[in-house]
């Protein structure tokens, strides 16, 4: 079994849930998107390539809007065709973060600003606790997402909702993935988004140590479900 992981950040990477799919026994390739000397120009032509030989993407998180075509629209919209086409073509996707915006947008939902940013550790009311544990998830986004139509709401909270559904695709809003070194790297590049938020970075660092095996466990737990309900023999 094939997953082709998207990588819009250069400061992201597959993190827990790329461990959890090769423990699983998948291959995991990845596309890197902007590549990191191309952050400060995002707007590049990507080639994604042919959905069809893979059995699973998993479209990841980024700094962009997933509504700014005007800044990231030279891949935003091929990305977007993409993933509507390998939906309609069969293929699974597990959207993460602006993943999960993307997903939703490709197949008929909306993204916007939210009026409620989300930075830290977040629990969520989760409607199926055996597929999406409670919590706590990592958060960081900005923005926020309507449901496409025939989407089943999975997971949210006051401020969002953090996940939902369709056909054999899979969007959430926090962030699965993320390690202390992953969440390092936000706050040496964008730490005074956390301060803006009230919030100290350092306290972040020192909750990721404190999660690190619980957050594992969730990731991997988060995978083995999701693949065992769409993959099933």
């Amino acid at each position: 079994m094939r997953a082709l992981c998207v990588v819009h950040d250069p400061t992201a990477g597959v993190g827990l849930i790329g461990a959890a799919l090769r423990e699983q026994g998948w291959q995991v390739d990845e596309l890197p998107v902007v590549p990191a000397a191309l952050a400060g120009t995002p707007n590049v032509d990507v080639s994604f390539p042919d959905s069809a030989g893979y059995d699973l993407l998993v479209p990841l998180g980024a700094r962009w809007g997933a509504y700014e075509d005007a800044v990231i629209g030279r891949w935003l919209r091929p990305e977007l065709r993409w993933l509507a086409d390998a939906v309609a073509g069969g293929v699974a996707v597990f959207g993460i973060c602006f993943g999960a915006q993307v997903l939703a947008r490709a197949l008929g939902g909306t993204v916007a600003r939210s009026p409620q940013p989300e930075i830290g550790w977040v629990e969520v009311e989760s409607a199926v606790p055996e597929l999406i544990p409670a919590g706590p998830w990592f958060e960081w986004h900005f923005d926020r997402f309507t449901m496409p139509p025939g989407a089943v709401e999975l997971a949210r909270n006051a401020a969002a909702v953090q996940a939902f559904r369709i056909g054999r695709s899979m969007g959430v809003q926090f962030h699965p993935e993320v390690t202390t070194d992953i969440i390092r790297g936000w706050v040496d590049s964008d730490g005074q988004q956390v301060r803006d938020q009230g919030l100290d970075p350092a306290d972040l660092l020192a909750e990721a140590d404190q999660q690190a095996v619980a957050a594992k466990k969730r990731a991997e737990l988060l995978v083995a479900a999701y693949l065992a309900q769409v993959f099933a023999p």
